[in-house]
Formats: C-alpha cells, sequence, structure tokens
C-alpha cells in the first residue's frame, strides 16, 4: 500500500493541478507521519472495535492523507478526528432512515466509522460486520453517488483514485 500511496503523491504533485504545501512538494508525500501503535489501540478503545487490519497498516503509513483531488477524493483523517457518521454527521442518517426502500444503507450508515472526508463533499467509510464470519465493507458515500461506492478494501481504494488520477 506504501508504494500505491507514494505513487498517488507523485503524480498528483506532478500534474500540478491542486494546491500543496512546500513541505508536501519537497517530499512528495502527501501523507503524515505514521500512526503509533499506542494512537490507533487509543482509537480502538474509543470505538469499542477492533479495527480491520489493512486500515491499521494504512494508518501505520500514514496517520492521515491529504486527496490528491478535492472533489473527487475524501482526505483521510488522522487518528483523532475519526468517528462513527452517527456522532459526525446525525442528519445524513436521519435522511437515509427516512427512506423505506434505502434502509439497509440507512443501518449500515448508522454502524459507519468515518476514516475521511470530515467537512469535504464526500466521506469515505469502514462499515464493520453485522456477524464474525462477514468482513468489512469499505464505502466512498456521497450525495452526488447514488448510493456507496463500495471497495474491496484500503490497498483496492487508493489504486482506484491512481487510476483515476493517472486518467485525468
Amino acid at each position: 500500500m506504501k508504494k500505491v500511496l507514494k505513487k498517488i503523491s507523485e503524480t498528483a504533485i506532478r500534474q500540478g493541478e491542486f494546491i500543496f504545501t512546500d513541505e508536501q512538494m519537497e517530499s512528495k508525500w502527501l501523507g503524515n507521519a505514521p500512526a503509533s501503535a499506542t494512537e490507533i489501540k487509543q482509537l480502538e478503545e474509543k470505538l469499542q472495535i477492533v479495527l480491520p487490519k489493512d486500515y491499521k497498516d494504512f494508518l501505520l503509513i500514514s496517520n492521515g492523507f491529504a486527496t490528491p483531488n478535492e472533489n473527487i477524493e475524501p482526505s483521510f483523517e488522522k487518528t483523532e478526528n475519526v468517528g462513527f457518521l452517527k456522532d459526525i454527521d446525525p442528519k445524513l442518517i436521519e435522511i437515509w432512515i427516512n427512506n423505506d426502500e434505502l434502509l439497509d444503507v440507512a443501518i449500515k450508515l448508522s454502524r459507519s466509522i468515518v476514516v475521511g472526508g470530515i467537512g469535504e463533499e464526500q466521506y469515505f467509510l469502514l462499515v464493520p460486520p453485522l456477524l464474525e464470519n462477514e468482513g468489512w465493507e469499505y464505502w466512498k458515500f456521497a450525495s452526488w453517488i447514488p448510493g456507496e461506492d463500495p471497495y474491496e478494501g484500503m490497498e483496492n481504494y487508493f489504486i482506484n483514485a491512481l487510476d483515476f488520477l493517472k486518467s485525468a
């Protein structure tokens, strides 16, 4: 995953279509310093959940990651900002719960964890499994996407973001 994040950083900075800090341009890196094991453990304790391994692996590479395309991709949050969608944007859940046809999405939204996009046009959400034998779901979610945009995992999302960046 680190190679993909580095490639996103280098490609976005080389394209020069967005504003980056001097530090980002010099380091060719849109991420932050890695999260510590203690910070990850504190986040799990705050959420009272064991996070998926690939998300923890991402945090060990970069505790947050700036978006390479502010209108399309969310920025990933530092551990201290991560929280449940129901606490960060309760109005969004209210809107979805009031639509009987989309109740299954509303239920998942009410359990989801916002790891990216706070204060932006879209969120990146981790949806915990209901049952032990189910896996986590990874969603990009925005009002301009008709529902959730699912990914197979963190690396899959970043590979897709890189492909989109290269095609822009």
